[in-house]
């Protein structure tokens, strides 16, 4: 027996564990199955990629030996183009979908395709989408070619020019549906031929009755191994990769149901458990459906209706205005300022392009572009203004993809998520031990009630609704925060948001409002030449001062500017036909114009100054007034009864007094603060072991935000993207801060409500089934309803919260439509 066993191993292809017909391809004492097997191993061991093999046993997969003309569509640019995410001078980005990616053996090879080619400069893989990101040199390598690696190593990506992920969505859910299908007709069927049975009809007529048997047996056969396969493939998946997933003991369920059906048919000792069988498959796949229609439904939320509180600027009939980034469309001139970040493909139009595609590429090194050129979406402007004319529809999950790049990622775990992984790890060890238990106990009593407790305790206990507590409450909260302004980048902002004791505040442009009526300008009476060269200069800049002045200037002329620069928490300066112009604080203007002296400079006067040089003579500055937004005060003294505070400034100390009103600790009342300074206090309380919440604008303290355990940036109406941050709030929303932080404390409490329902739930079905009361196909419709059940609690739950702390309006689903469709006609542009 042991040497027939080594003989059978011997003939296994060592790179995918197919059976080789024979020993005649082999490198050494290595066996494959057929020369693409083969071709891979060499491939790898010349690349010195052969832990590969020793992450998984047998991980790879048997690629074609040939490829022939398959990819020759791949030479047509216009194709290329279309598929390509991204493309420069150098380097080009393309996402493939992978239906072979199955085990971390895949993973790592994908992630190390640079060491196969060392045109692949990156390249990343997503295993729950079978997705991978790769950045190449295509002055080195064609996209042709890196199809043809990717098959030579089995993994031939599946190429679509429509939408992947909507097919395969489609493609999935139909398959289920299918599913579905059959498990219900084969079921009512076995239920109708066991009729005579329930009614305990004695059928006398043995070769009908036989006959009845084996149909029911048919019956069940394709409910089985067509209806119930994704149980098996998944368990033998997870076996695979030495894992005891949850499919595995509802496989083992139903293989108990089916062997002990197929053992009383041919032992003749009764007609089997067909209808217990084909019910439980067909009741499992109900539950399944719903779990996926539920989740996506959140899906959509997240994806399609909660959008980025983004605007941009378009250019229409030589006039600026702001729209909805949602509202975007193909045709529409934008205008894109420094630091702002490009919204969709475009063509350059106007201006000087800097564009840096490090949130794109990783590569860090700006670009040049001239007017013509295409520039592609998630690249941010460097330099001075430019124009540019929109060619593609804007992307949210796209932007969403980049706000989630791991530049700006900070490297914190879901305390939940890794709780409930660890749950799941040990669950189904200690369901199997009570299943083989229970059903040695009753087994000394009946083997028919043996086989029930067995499969009752298999399919009734389910850690799934421990799974999807987190993902339900955290992913509605998210969802009823966005439609309240305030966006995250992603629900473990939600677990942070719980923890803060500590909260900074920036000043200018966040508690702090300026309006055009703020702002006056002291000095030289300025000409209509000197007010268009200032305004085009404050036009490159978004910072909130900058776009107050840009407003207070009654001119619509826009001249040219050149070697733009801004430095942060100083100033901007430029060049106007041949005119240096510097805006920005004293120190700022002082360094180049030498000593100031204007008779209408008051240093006691403590309002925010913005002084203004052209060609190295200082013209004046224009006065800024602070007020403070409505309703700040009473905010600011509700957080500190709860929370540690402070305030950063770049500012000088003039409105110290006003700040004490609302603030009670002198000491955490920090002016004339830089952009490093704001950075190192906040390290300086994260050593204190503080949890710290900023608020800022995004700009001067996108530094500080990032630094932060949750970095907010909060905009004037709608805002630019702030990729540094981990949310965006709208400025008017900022009076719900307190509420918010509320509801992020509910939204914890919730998950532990649920993980305590979920355990009561699992203890509850368990003592049942093992007590023998509980039929399998009880324990199927009892399995499903317990992970819905957990996410109607979670939804309702969140839902309640967010009501009682008022962030639902209690307005008919209708009426909202309709407000929401009567918006969307106001803020449509005409084309």
């Amino acid at each position: 027996m042991s040497a027939q066993h080594k003989i059978e191993k011997s003939l296994t292809c060592y790179h995918c564990g197919d059976e080789c017909n024979d020993d005649s391809i082999k490198i050494d004492e290595k066996l494959f199955c057929c020369n693409g097997c083969k071709t891979v191993y060499e491939i790898l061991d010349q690349n010195k990629l052969c832990e590969y093999y020793n992450l998984e046993e047998t991980p790879g997969i048997s690629p074609p030996f040939s490829f022939g003309n398959r990819f020759d569509y791949l030479d047509d640019d216009l194709t290329v183009r279309q598929l390509l995410d991204f493309q420069d001078e150098n380097l080009s980005k393309i996402t493939f979908h992978i239906p072979q990616m199955h085990c971390s053996s895949c993973i790592w090879l994908l992630e190390n395709l640079y060491k196969l080619n060392r045109a692949v400069s990156q390249s990343n893989a997503d295993f729950l989408k079978k997705k991978v990101s790769i950045t190449f040199s295509h002055n080195n390598i064609t996209l042709k070619e890196i199809v043809k690696l990717l098959a030579s190593i089995g993994y031939e990506p599946q190429i679509l020019l429509e939408s992947v992920d909507k097919k395969d969505e489609d493609k999935t859910s139909q398959k289920l549906y299918y599913r579905l299908g059959v498990a219900g007709f084969c079921f009512a069927n076995v239920m109708l031929l066991t009729f005579p049975e329930y009614l305990g009809i004695d059928v006398s007529d043995a070769y009908l009755k036989k006959f009845f048997i084996y149909l029911n047996l048919i019956l069940s056969l394709p409910v089985v191994f067509f209806s119930g396969w994704e149980y098996f493939g998944s368990a033998i998946k997870g076996l695979r990769k030495n894992i005891i997933n949850i499919d595995f003991p509802i496989s083992l369920g139903i293989l108990a149901l089916f062997g002990r059906s197929i053992y009383e048919i041919a032992a003749q000792t009764g007609s089997g458990y067909f209808d217990s069988l084909t019910g439980l498959i067909f009741f499992l796949l109900i539950g399944k459906l719903l779990q996926d229609k539920t989740y996506s439904y959140l899906n959509f939320e997240r994806n399609y209706k909660s959008f980025f509180p983004l605007s941009v600027t378009i250019n229409k009939d030589t006039e600026e205005k702001s729209i909805p980034l949602s509202k975007l469309m193909v045709g529409n001139r934008i205008v894109v300022r420094k630091n702002e970040i490009i919204p969709a493909d475009s063509i350059l139009f106007n201006g000087d392009g800097k564009i840096d595609y490090s949130f794109v590429t990783g590569e860090s090194k700006p670009v040049d572009k001239v007017s013509g050129e295409l520039i592609y979406a998630g690249g941010k402007q460097l330099g001075s203004a430019i124009e540019l004319e929109v060619i593609n529809d804007v992307s949210q999950s796209y932007l969403t993809q980049l706000w989630n790049n791991e530049i700006f990622n900070k490297k914190t775990e879901s305390y939940f998520t890794n709780f409930s992984n660890a749950v799941s790890k040990y669950f189904t060890f200690v369901i199997l031990l009570i299943a083989f238990v229970s059903a040695g106990f009753w087994f000394q009593t009946s083997a028919a009630v043996a086989l029930n407790v067995f499969t009752a305790v298999l399919i009734v206990a389910c850690p799934c609704a421990l799974a999807l507590s987190t993902p339900f409450t955290l992913g509605n909260a998210m969802r009823i925060l966005g439609r309240n302004k305030l966006f995250l980048r992603n629900t473990l902002i939600i677990e942070e948001l719980a923890k803060v004791d500590q909260i900074v505040f920036d000043k200018t442009g966040t508690i702090t409002k300026l309006g055009k009526s703020d702002i006056i300008f002291s000095g030289e009476v300025l000409n209509p030449v000197q007010q268009k060269m200032i305004k085009s200069l404050v036009r490159n800049s978004t910072h909130p001062l900058s776009k107050i002045i840009f407003k207070s200037l009654d001119v619509d002329e826009f001249f040219p500017v050149t070697k733009f620069d801004e430095q942060a928490g100083f100033g901007i300066s430029g060049v106007v036909y041949g005119n240096k112009l510097k805006v920005g604080s004293k120190d700022f203007i002082v360094s180049s114009a030498g000593k100031i002296n204007l008779k209408t400079d008051d240093e006691n006067n403590y309002s925010t100054k913005i002084y203004v040089s052209i060609s190295d003579e200082v013209l004046g500055y224009f006065t800024a007034a602070n007020s403070y937004r409505k309703g700040i005060g009473d905010v600011i003294k509700s957080l500190g009864k709860r929370y540690n505070l402070s305030l950063l400034s770049g500012d000088k100390e003039g409105e110290r007094v006003n700040l004490l009103k609302f603030f009670s600790n002198n000491d955490e009342l920090l002016f004339n603060q830089s952009p490093e300074q704001k950075l190192i206090f906040i390290k300086e309380k994260q050593n204190e072991n503080k949890i710290v919440l900023m608020f800022g604008d995004g700009l001067n303290d996108a530094g500080a935000l990032k630094q932060s355990d949750v970095g907010i940036a909060v905009t004037e109406d709608i805002g630019n993207f702030s990729p540094a941050s981990d949310a965006i709030l709208d400025a008017s929303k900022l009076v719900q801060v307190p509420k918010f932080l509320t509801y992020a404390k509910s939204a914890i409490r919730i998950i532990y409500i649920s993980f305590v329902i979920s355990f009561l739930y699992n203890l509850i079905g368990l003592s049942f089934a093992i007590q023998g009361i509980l039929s399998p196909i009880v324990a199927a419709l009892l399995m499903p309803f317990s992970s819905i059940s957990v996410v109607l609690f979670a939804t309702l739950s969140t839902n309640f919260m967010a009501k009682k702390l008022s962030l639902i309006k209690t307005e008919s689903v209708c009426q909202n439509q309709l407000k929401e469709k009567s918006e969307e006609r106001k803020e449509i542009p005409s084309q």
